[in-house]
């Protein structure tokens, strides 16, 4: 928990530092905020309600109202509410909402060093020793949060929302297999580069368009955590689902800097305190949600067959996505590849 805390304080730090050197510049946050002074903010995600970003947004309201005495009230925004997920970003970026979850597969061209989270095999196959590189992670929540300061976003916290799987029109069970396979990505360079590696032809497709691509063949394929796919109801538009969990669907709890340091300091600690208390729910939240998902679409009755790879299967993905890797440090530069590294040697450690 202190160590936690520490890092979160340490961002605290960058935010003066980074906002302080730019053109505008709000007052010096008071310690304590007047007992009378009240806050209307606006939290917006990039998934449907009851989703597990959905479900977490709204626990962070929640705290947050409780905490402040009903001070605090937050408007949740499910995407396409206020624009699509890179909408949403830029909002965050220029002030016009106070929250966001920014996932790196929306905003690689943002922070292009993000796109490591889009390698895939970098992270333990164990959920829990990847939760716990997540919430310690020198090379995430200091050396990377850095880079997303200087693009005016704050991350409050990075935190998975379960394990990426694939459905497709076809079986999937060697890199081979993905040879001219239209898989739909997230808008972000280095998930393209990541299927690249595997043969295949990487599609960007919006979120809330994938459904249609598939049923219109468009595309052929999809990734996602289980929740994702049994709510948006993609297998009954496929006829595999393979079990891969071929990386984390990392997301970030993100704030305005400029907005955070405007704050008295009292608020902004009700804010840590909260993201913090949210670590470990975030993780059970995907975790059951996740679980039931893959019940529920066993027990649907889809026309899918459901696919768990080989080990030997594995070691194949796990070498052909090395090239990957090369292809970050080439894409995002010298600072990118001192966090990859550093990111590399301490899932190492936590193996």
């Amino acid at each position: 928990m202190k160590k936690i805390l520490s890092i979160l304080m340490c961002l605290v730090l960058l935010v003066g530092l980074v906002t302080g050197c730019g053109a505008k510049k709000e007052e010096a946050s008071t310690e304590t905020a007047p007992e009378e002074q009240t806050y209307n903010w606006r939290f917006a995600h990039e998934e449907i309600d009851g989703s597990v970003q959905d479900v977490y947004v709204k626990e962070f309201a929640k705290k947050l109202n409780e905490k402040s005495n009903g001070r605090i009230n937050i408007e949740v925004y499910p995407v396409g509410q206020i624009g699509d997920a890179t909408q949403q970003t830029e909002l965050l970026q220029n002030g016009g909402i106070e929250f966001a979850m920014v996932s790196p597969g929306n905003t690689g061209t943002i922070v292009p060093e993000n796109q490591l989270f889009s390698l895939q095999f970098l992270f333990p196959d164990d959920m829990e020793k990847a939760h716990k590189v997540l919430k310690e992670s020198k090379a995430l929540n200091e050396m990377l949060a850095a880079e997303y300061m200087k693009k005016s976003i704050m991350p409050l916290s990075f935190w998975t929302e379960g394990a990426m799987q694939w459905t497709s029109s076809k079986a999937l069970n060697t890199p081979s297999d993905f040879e001219g396979f239209k898989m739909r990505t997230m808008p972000s360079p280095m998930i393209v580069a990541a299927y690249e590696a595997y043969g295949a032809n990487p599609t960007p497709v919006p979120y809330m368009e994938v459904y249609s691509g598939l049923q219109l063949n468009m595309i052929e394929g999809q990734e996602n955590p289980l929740f994702a796919i049994e709510e948006m109801k993609f297998c009954e538009v496929q006829k595999y689902l393979t079990l891969a969990n071929a990386s984390y669907y990392v997301t970030c709890t993100g704030t305005n800097p400029e907005f955070f340091n405007s704050l008295p300091k009292d608020i902004q600690g009700m804010i840590l305190e909260t993201v913090e208390e949210l670590s470990e729910f975030g993780y059970e939240v995907q975790k059951k949600l996740n679980g039931e998902a893959l019940d529920k679409i066993k027990a649907a009755g889809y026309d899918i067959e459901i696919v768990e790879l080989k080990k030997e299967d594995v070691d194949k993905f796990k070498e052909a996505s090395m090239s990957a890797r090369e292809k970050y440090k080439e894409m995002v530069g010298q600072r990118g590849a001192e966090i990859l590294e550093e990111l590399v040697s301490e899932v190492e450690a936590a193996k």
